[in-house]
């Protein structure tokens, strides 16, 4: 039975869908005016796991991620570079797909621009305004949180609290300081669309409650993004969208990753200490970047390190290795339990074992680190089996699989495969080994290290085991 953590309730909660079998879920996407940064990836990643775990257990997805192309960090940033703020925020939006691509996110079913919604915008804000949710001031619209009485249910904030704490900017025109824009009017030489109330442009929190209606519906399972959008932008989503439609909740899971951290600060741009996917990219594969964001719970803080990318790489090489190993030795016969030895069976059934704690962890709240535990565990165990030659060719495929299966989940070695020997090197380098072999025999060890020397500068290690001699690429 899955079990999510609801940021909402503040506890586990037993995950069941709003219709049977279909889970619809909104994660809030990039502000298009820079690079994606490793923090960005880290919430598209955990969020990417959680569909790809979801859709494994059988569920149908529907998954909208949303793309801001309009905000003030873009028009300033447009403005330093002389742009237009929609030349910039297209070259940004290309940037961020080339990067989850190069990541391997499976992709969404929409990614709904907020340019291409201001119409839907519009009547929404219309309606709040109608409701009594919402004023008009000198062509600004205001949310009026004193009438919304579950505000602050999300960040477990009073009003009180709100009004005394420093993240609301002071507004002479809102009724109350908590009370925040819905539409923005125009300032000179900014993007703007006709409205009711005069030229502007939306307010952020708007736009996220239309594109989740407009896509998902009224109500939704899953709603996502970083810790830091839980107060204002979600708490505002959940008001807005509740006084718009009338239903509770908006939202059945909220779900928050944490932060992804440099020396104990958050990674911002602010701070200056980002480092952008395609910096992390070019020094190493993205299964790496997901095996560091995975060796941590999604809503636990990551401080980063590049020692830790190289611990990463380090076990990103010992399940590749792994797969090598049972790629080599595998066969396409029918397995037949019934006909496995003692010890054969005794593997069949870890795999079986693997299978069932891989989903039991995943079960506790998307518990990646401790199904990664549980694949590593097998890895030992499996890779003992083989040099015991307890695996045979029909086993070794059933393992293979069951494997690669359960590391789909995760999004890994997505495009792995034994690269560099051809059907016709292969056996070439496969006698060399047993020339090797027979030279340690008669301990010509000259010749034997001459071998393994000359074949690792063309990139095959070979390595001795009690069993006898196995080889692998170095890269």
């Amino acid at each position: 039975m899955l079990k999510v953590y609801n940021t909402l309730s503040k506890k586990l909660e037993e995950f069941k869908p709003l219709e049977d079998n279909l889970v619809k879920i909104y994660v809030c996407g990039p502000t298009v005016y820079d690079y994606t940064h490793i923090g960005h990836a880290r919430t598209y990643i955990s969020f990417d796991v959680i569909v790809r775990y979801l859709k494994y257990k059988g569920y149908n997805v529907k998954y909208v991620v949303n793309i801001t192309d309009i905000d003030d960090k873009i028009i300033r940033r447009a403005r330093e570079l002389g742009i237009s703020p929609q030349e910039l925020a297209r070259k940004f939006e290309k940037e961020f797909f080339e990067d989850m691509e190069a990541l391997g996110l499976l992709k969404a079913d929409y990614y709904p621009r907020v340019t291409d919604h201001i119409e839907d915008i519009i009547k929404v804000v219309e309606k709040l305004i109608e409701k009594g949710y919402a004023y008009v001031v000198n062509g600004n619209v205001y949310y009026d949180v004193t009438k919304f009485p579950d505000y602050g249910k999300l960040s477990g904030q009073t009003l009180d609290q709100i009004k005394a704490g420093a993240r609301i900017e002071p507004d002479l025109n809102k009724k109350h300081p908590a009370d925040f824009a819905l539409w923005k009017k125009a300032k000179e030489g900014e993007p703007y669309w006709n409205s009711p109330w005069g030229p502007g442009r939306p307010g952020w929190h708007i736009e996220c409650t239309v594109m989740s209606m407009k896509y998902l519906g009224e109500q939704i399972d899953i709603h996502g993004g970083g810790t830091d959008l839980i107060f204002p932008h979600h708490e505002n989503e959940i008001a807005q969208s509740e006084a718009y439609s009338g239903k509770k909740p908006f939202v059945k899971y909220w779900l928050h990753t944490g932060y992804l951290m440099i020396k104990g600060e958050k990674m911002s741009k602010s701070l200056g200490n980002i480092i952008p996917v395609k910096d992390f990219l070019s020094k190493y594969e993205p299964d790496v970047l997901r095996l560091l964001v995975l060796s941590a719970h999604y809503r636990s803080p990551i401080n980063f390190t590049w020692e830790k990318a190289e611990q990463a790489k380090s076990s990103l090489e010992r399940i590749k290795r792994t797969i090598e190993r049972l790629r080599r030795i595998m066969t396409y016969e029918k397995l037949h339990i019934e006909n496995l030895s003692l010890d054969e069976k005794e593997v069949y059934e870890r795999v079986c074992e693997l299978r069932r704690k891989f989903e039991e962890a995943m079960d506790e709240d998307f518990n990646t680190p401790k199904a990664l535990a549980e694949i590593f565990e097998f890895i030992s165990y499996i890779n003992r089996k083989i040099n015991e030659n307890k695996v045979p060719g029909p086993l070794a495929r059933y393992v293979h699989d069951v494997l690669m299966e359960l590391l789909n989940v995760f999004g890994l070695l997505q495009k792995f495969e034994i690269t560099g020997v051809s059907a016709e090197v292969k056996p070439f380098i496969e006698l060399l080994v047993k020339i090797r072999d027979k030279a340690r025999k008669r301990k010509d060890w000259e010749t034997a290290d001459y071998i393994r020397d000359e074949l690792r500068k063309l990139g095959v290690i070979l390595e001795d085991t009690p069993k006898g001699t196995i080889w692998r690429l170095s890269k």
